[in-house]
Protein backbone atom coordinates (compact mmCIF):
# COMPACT_ATOMS: atom_id res chain seq x y z
CA UNK A 1 0.00 0.00 0.00
CA UNK A 2 1.45 3.37 -0.89
CA UNK A 3 0.81 5.91 1.76
CA UNK A 4 1.05 9.49 1.76
CA UNK A 5 2.33 11.16 5.25
CA UNK A 6 2.15 14.59 5.96
CA UNK A 7 3.90 16.50 8.91
CA UNK A 8 7.10 15.11 9.94
CA UNK A 9 7.73 16.90 13.53
CA UNK A 10 8.35 14.88 16.97
CA UNK A 11 5.27 12.75 16.14
CA UNK A 12 4.79 12.41 12.67
CA UNK A 13 8.44 11.36 11.19
CA UNK A 14 8.53 8.51 13.83
CA UNK A 15 5.10 7.30 12.76
CA UNK A 16 6.00 7.27 9.23
CA UNK A 17 9.48 5.86 10.05
CA UNK A 18 7.67 2.90 11.91
CA UNK A 19 5.66 2.31 8.60
CA UNK A 20 8.71 2.66 6.78
CA UNK A 21 10.38 -0.17 8.42
CA UNK A 22 7.44 -3.10 7.87
CA UNK A 23 7.35 -1.93 4.01
CA UNK A 24 5.13 0.03 2.83
CA UNK A 25 5.81 2.27 0.51
CA UNK A 26 6.05 6.08 1.69
CA UNK A 27 5.57 9.69 -0.47
CA UNK A 28 6.47 12.29 2.21
CA UNK A 29 5.73 16.04 2.81
CA UNK A 30 6.82 18.75 4.91
CA UNK A 31 6.88 22.36 4.77
CA UNK A 32 10.46 22.20 6.00
CA UNK A 33 12.04 19.79 3.23
CA UNK A 34 15.08 18.97 5.63
CA UNK A 35 12.42 16.85 8.02
CA UNK A 36 12.35 14.27 4.91
CA UNK A 37 15.16 13.63 4.74
CA UNK A 38 15.98 10.41 6.60
CA UNK A 39 12.96 9.27 5.38
CA UNK A 40 13.83 9.94 1.87
CA UNK A 41 17.37 8.83 2.27
CA UNK A 42 15.35 5.35 3.48
CA UNK A 43 13.70 4.80 0.64
CA UNK A 44 10.39 7.10 0.80
CA UNK A 45 9.43 9.90 -2.23
CA UNK A 46 9.94 13.02 -2.01
CA UNK A 47 6.34 15.28 -2.57
CA UNK A 48 7.13 19.11 -3.89
CA UNK A 49 3.66 19.55 -2.29
CA UNK A 50 0.48 18.57 -0.58
CA UNK A 51 -1.00 18.38 -4.00
CA UNK A 52 1.35 16.04 -5.91
CA UNK A 53 1.54 13.87 -2.99
CA UNK A 54 -1.82 13.92 -3.31
CA UNK A 55 -1.65 12.47 -7.22
CA UNK A 56 0.47 9.41 -5.87
CA UNK A 57 -1.35 7.56 -3.11
CA UNK A 58 -5.11 6.61 -2.26
CA UNK A 59 -4.44 7.11 1.63
CA UNK A 60 -3.13 10.05 3.16
CA UNK A 61 -1.76 10.31 6.66
CA UNK A 62 -1.54 13.55 8.29
CA UNK A 63 -0.01 14.64 11.65
CA UNK A 64 0.16 18.37 12.19
CA UNK A 65 -0.44 21.23 15.22
CA UNK A 66 -3.13 23.10 14.90
CA UNK A 67 -6.50 23.49 13.27
CA UNK A 68 -4.81 26.39 10.88
CA UNK A 69 -2.17 23.88 9.70
CA UNK A 70 -4.52 21.05 8.70
CA UNK A 71 -6.92 23.12 6.76
CA UNK A 72 -4.34 24.78 4.85
CA UNK A 73 -3.07 21.56 3.73
CA UNK A 74 -5.70 19.70 3.27
CA UNK A 75 -7.70 22.55 1.08
CA UNK A 76 -5.13 25.62 0.96
CA UNK A 77 -4.18 27.07 -2.36
CA UNK A 78 -1.66 23.57 -3.14
CA UNK A 79 -4.20 21.30 -0.82
CA UNK A 80 -3.70 17.67 -1.22
CA UNK A 81 -8.13 16.83 -1.04
CA UNK A 82 -8.81 18.11 -4.77
CA UNK A 83 -5.89 16.05 -5.88
CA UNK A 84 -6.62 12.77 -4.57
CA UNK A 85 -8.00 9.84 -6.50
CA UNK A 86 -12.07 9.28 -6.35
CA UNK A 87 -12.89 7.84 -3.28
CA UNK A 88 -9.76 7.73 -1.10
CA UNK A 89 -8.81 7.93 2.12
CA UNK A 90 -7.85 10.81 4.61
CA UNK A 91 -6.85 9.73 8.22
CA UNK A 92 -6.45 12.85 10.11
CA UNK A 93 -3.73 12.15 13.01
CA UNK A 94 -3.88 16.23 14.34
CA UNK A 95 -5.08 16.64 17.32
CA UNK A 96 -7.95 19.64 17.03
CA UNK A 97 -11.42 20.21 17.94
CA UNK A 98 -14.03 18.20 16.86
CA UNK A 99 -16.65 20.59 15.48
CA UNK A 100 -13.57 21.66 13.05
CA UNK A 101 -13.02 17.59 12.63
CA UNK A 102 -16.71 17.28 11.64
CA UNK A 103 -16.30 20.23 9.01
CA UNK A 104 -13.35 18.88 7.59
CA UNK A 105 -15.30 15.16 7.16
CA UNK A 106 -18.40 17.70 5.42
CA UNK A 107 -15.88 18.70 3.16
CA UNK A 108 -13.87 15.75 2.30
CA UNK A 109 -17.03 13.81 1.58
CA UNK A 110 -18.62 16.41 -0.72
CA UNK A 111 -15.65 16.41 -2.60
CA UNK A 112 -15.97 12.48 -3.28
CA UNK A 113 -13.42 11.08 -0.87
CA UNK A 114 -13.61 9.65 3.19
CA UNK A 115 -12.21 10.88 6.44
CA UNK A 116 -11.10 9.48 9.93
CA UNK A 117 -10.23 11.24 12.79
CA UNK A 118 -7.59 9.40 14.53
CA UNK A 119 -5.79 11.52 17.04
CA UNK A 120 -3.36 9.46 18.84
CA UNK A 121 -2.77 8.59 23.03
CA UNK A 122 1.19 8.91 23.55
CA UNK A 123 4.63 11.32 22.89
CA UNK A 124 7.58 10.31 21.42
CA UNK A 125 8.81 7.00 22.84
CA UNK A 126 5.34 5.63 22.28
CA UNK A 127 5.45 6.64 18.65
CA UNK A 128 9.12 5.47 18.35
CA UNK A 129 8.11 2.23 19.48
CA UNK A 130 4.61 1.75 17.94
CA UNK A 131 2.98 1.78 20.93
CA UNK A 132 0.55 4.59 20.65
CA UNK A 133 -3.55 4.50 21.43
CA UNK A 134 -5.62 5.75 17.76
CA UNK A 135 -8.91 6.93 18.98
CA UNK A 136 -10.89 6.78 16.27
CA UNK A 137 -14.18 8.62 14.08
CA UNK A 138 -15.80 7.67 11.47
CA UNK A 139 -16.77 4.75 9.34
CA UNK A 140 -16.01 0.86 10.55
CA UNK A 141 -15.52 0.02 7.24
CA UNK A 142 -12.83 3.30 6.55
CA UNK A 143 -10.75 2.06 9.79
CA UNK A 144 -10.82 -2.01 8.54
CA UNK A 145 -8.81 -0.34 5.53
CA UNK A 146 -6.27 0.96 7.18
CA UNK A 147 -6.12 -1.28 10.18
CA UNK A 148 -2.58 -2.78 8.99
CA UNK A 149 -1.12 1.01 9.30
CA UNK A 150 -2.80 0.97 12.48
CA UNK A 151 -1.50 -1.69 14.18
CA UNK A 152 2.41 -0.51 12.90
CA UNK A 153 2.30 2.53 14.71
CA UNK A 154 0.08 1.67 17.54
CA UNK A 155 -0.98 -1.06 20.26
CA UNK A 156 -4.46 -0.24 20.01
CA UNK A 157 -7.34 1.37 18.37
CA UNK A 158 -10.50 2.34 19.84
CA UNK A 159 -13.31 2.98 17.44
CA UNK A 160 -14.95 5.41 19.64
CA UNK A 161 -17.63 6.75 16.98
CA UNK A 162 -18.96 8.96 14.21
CA UNK A 163 -17.21 12.14 12.85
CA UNK A 164 -15.96 13.80 15.94
CA UNK A 165 -15.85 11.32 18.37
CA UNK A 166 -12.30 10.59 18.36
CA UNK A 167 -11.06 13.92 18.06
CA UNK A 168 -13.80 14.66 21.12
CA UNK A 169 -12.00 11.66 23.35
CA UNK A 170 -8.32 13.25 22.56
CA UNK A 171 -9.89 16.40 23.98
CA UNK A 172 -10.79 15.07 27.14
CA UNK A 173 -7.39 12.50 27.11
CA UNK A 174 -5.52 15.65 26.66
CA UNK A 175 -7.38 17.71 28.84
CA UNK A 176 -6.88 15.54 32.19
CA UNK A 177 -3.59 14.86 31.17
CA UNK A 178 -2.61 18.78 31.29
CA UNK A 179 -4.28 19.25 34.67
CA UNK A 180 -2.64 16.11 36.09
CA UNK A 181 1.08 17.32 35.29
CA UNK A 182 -0.37 20.89 36.83
CA UNK A 183 -1.71 19.70 39.74
CA UNK A 184 1.90 17.50 40.53
CA UNK A 185 3.60 21.07 39.81
CA UNK A 186 1.59 22.51 42.23
CA UNK A 187 1.99 19.38 44.65
CA UNK A 188 5.94 19.63 44.52
CA UNK A 189 5.52 24.02 44.88
CA UNK A 190 3.47 23.06 48.42
CA UNK A 191 5.77 20.28 49.74
CA UNK A 192 8.97 22.52 49.14
CA UNK A 193 7.52 25.51 50.72
CA UNK A 194 6.97 22.98 54.15
CA UNK A 195 10.87 21.77 53.24
CA UNK A 196 9.95 18.43 52.07
CA UNK A 197 12.63 17.86 48.88
CA UNK A 198 11.60 17.63 45.86
CA UNK A 199 13.25 13.59 46.02
CA UNK A 200 10.97 12.41 48.35
CA UNK A 201 7.64 14.37 47.03
CA UNK A 202 8.36 11.84 43.95
CA UNK A 203 9.10 8.92 45.85
CA UNK A 204 6.09 9.09 48.17
CA UNK A 205 3.24 10.84 45.66
CA UNK A 206 4.46 9.12 42.74
CA UNK A 207 4.01 5.62 44.08
CA UNK A 208 0.57 6.59 45.81
CA UNK A 209 -2.78 6.23 44.23
CA UNK A 210 -3.28 9.88 43.63
CA UNK A 211 -0.68 10.28 40.85
CA UNK A 212 -1.71 9.93 37.32
CA UNK A 213 0.86 7.18 35.98
CA UNK A 214 2.79 9.06 32.93
CA UNK A 215 3.40 11.27 35.63
CA UNK A 216 6.78 8.90 36.60
CA UNK A 217 7.78 9.09 33.38
CA UNK A 218 8.30 13.18 33.78
CA UNK A 219 10.32 12.51 37.35
CA UNK A 220 13.70 12.89 35.76
CA UNK A 221 12.60 16.01 33.81
CA UNK A 222 11.39 17.72 36.91
CA UNK A 223 14.40 16.84 38.95
CA UNK A 224 17.16 17.49 36.51
CA UNK A 225 15.28 20.72 34.92
CA UNK A 226 16.12 18.93 31.56
CA UNK A 227 12.62 19.82 29.72
CA UNK A 228 13.61 18.35 26.23
CA UNK A 229 10.64 17.66 24.55
CA UNK A 230 8.15 14.72 24.11
CA UNK A 231 5.39 16.63 24.06
CA UNK A 232 6.00 19.96 23.65
CA UNK A 233 3.88 22.71 26.13
CA UNK A 234 2.83 25.09 23.47
CA UNK A 235 0.86 22.26 22.27
CA UNK A 236 -0.41 21.26 25.43
CA UNK A 237 -1.42 24.67 25.54
CA UNK A 238 -2.94 24.49 22.21
CA UNK A 239 -5.36 21.27 23.20
CA UNK A 240 -6.36 22.95 26.24
CA UNK A 241 -7.76 26.00 24.56
CA UNK A 242 -9.34 23.85 21.84
CA UNK A 243 -11.23 21.96 24.75
CA UNK A 244 -11.86 25.24 26.11
CA UNK A 245 -13.89 26.13 23.21
CA UNK A 246 -15.77 22.64 22.28
CA UNK A 247 -17.08 23.72 26.38
CA UNK A 248 -17.74 26.90 24.94
CA UNK A 249 -20.10 24.87 21.82
CA UNK A 250 -21.43 22.55 24.37
CA UNK A 251 -22.64 25.23 26.53
CA UNK A 252 -20.93 23.75 29.63
CA UNK A 253 -18.81 25.09 32.18
CA UNK A 254 -14.98 23.91 32.85
CA UNK A 255 -13.04 26.15 35.81
CA UNK A 256 -10.39 23.98 36.47
CA UNK A 257 -9.72 23.50 32.58
CA UNK A 258 -9.71 27.11 32.55
CA UNK A 259 -7.28 27.94 34.94
CA UNK A 260 -5.38 25.26 33.84
CA UNK A 261 -4.57 26.42 30.37
CA UNK A 262 -3.95 30.53 31.85
CA UNK A 263 -0.74 28.59 34.21
CA UNK A 264 0.77 26.98 30.33
CA UNK A 265 -0.33 29.79 29.14
CA UNK A 266 1.67 32.10 31.77
CA UNK A 267 4.75 29.68 30.90
CA UNK A 268 4.68 29.57 27.36
CA UNK A 269 4.48 33.54 26.92
CA UNK A 270 7.65 33.47 28.97
CA UNK A 271 9.53 31.90 26.33
CA UNK A 272 9.62 27.74 27.36
CA UNK A 273 6.56 26.93 24.61
CA UNK A 274 8.85 24.17 22.68
CA UNK A 275 10.20 22.84 25.88
CA UNK A 276 8.03 19.43 27.15
CA UNK A 277 4.61 20.05 29.45
CA UNK A 278 6.75 19.03 32.75
CA UNK A 279 8.02 22.72 32.23
CA UNK A 280 4.93 24.00 33.76
CA UNK A 281 6.98 23.47 36.31
CA UNK A 282 8.37 26.65 35.81
CA UNK A 283 5.53 28.37 36.63
CA UNK A 284 5.99 27.41 40.27
CA UNK A 285 9.80 27.88 40.69
CA UNK A 286 11.75 30.66 42.18
CA UNK A 287 12.87 33.09 39.55
CA UNK A 288 16.97 31.90 39.83
CA UNK A 289 15.54 28.72 38.92
CA UNK A 290 13.29 29.63 35.48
Amino acid sequence: MKVGFIGLGIMGSRMAANLQKAGHELVVYNRTQSKADELVNNGATRATSPTDLAKQCDVVITMLSTPEAVEEVAFGEDGFVDSLPENSLWVNCSTVNPSFTVKMAKQTTKQGHRYLDAPVSGSLVPAEKGDLIFLIGGEAADVQQVQELLDVMGKETVHVGAHGTGAGMKMANNMMLAQAMASFAEALKLGTAMGISEEMLCKTLLGGPAAAPFLKLKQPKLLDRNFSPEFPLEWAHKDLHLASVTAYEQNIALPSLQATKEVFGQVKEQGFGEEDLAAVYRAYLPKTEK
